[in-house]
């Protein structure tokens, strides 16, 4: 199994099912003992604002905010930065615990050893 898991998730409202189910994996995996780094990438990007994961709705998935609350608990949560700034958000904008980091960090995080990455 691997050390940690770098899940980037480009999906937000605008693809759903792709959406949930990054964060449901990082969910998952953070509560199963897995080092788990969520990257918010494009339209995921929104959910890194308190209050927009309670407005996301699907189906027979499981409530974002609760996935996120698990994904913390456990693992780390980031922002891309040049995501943030198309969108005018800033590190006072987002919800605790959220950090904001480039291409340079998220390249060190999947380059490590034991660390497996999936894209959403």
């Amino acid at each position: 199994m691997a050390k940690k898991l770098v899940i980037k998730v480009t999906a937000g409202a605008d693809a759903p099912e792709r959406c949930s189910q990054a964060f449901t994996v990082a969910a998952v995996a953070a509560a199963s003992g897995v080092e788990v780094s969520l990257w918010l990438t494009g339209e995921s990007s929104w959910f890194a604002l308190p209050g927009r994961a309670a407005e996301f709705e699907l189906p027979h998935a499981a409530p974002l905010p609760d996935l996120i609350e698990g994904i913390q608990a456990a693992g780390r949560i980031t922002l891309c930065t040049q995501c943030a700034a198309r969108r005018e958000i800033t590190e006072k904008d987002v919800i605790e615990g959220v950090r904001i980091a480039g291409a340079q960090v998220f390249v060190s995080e999947v380059m490590g050893d034991g660390v497996q990455a999936l894209v959403y």
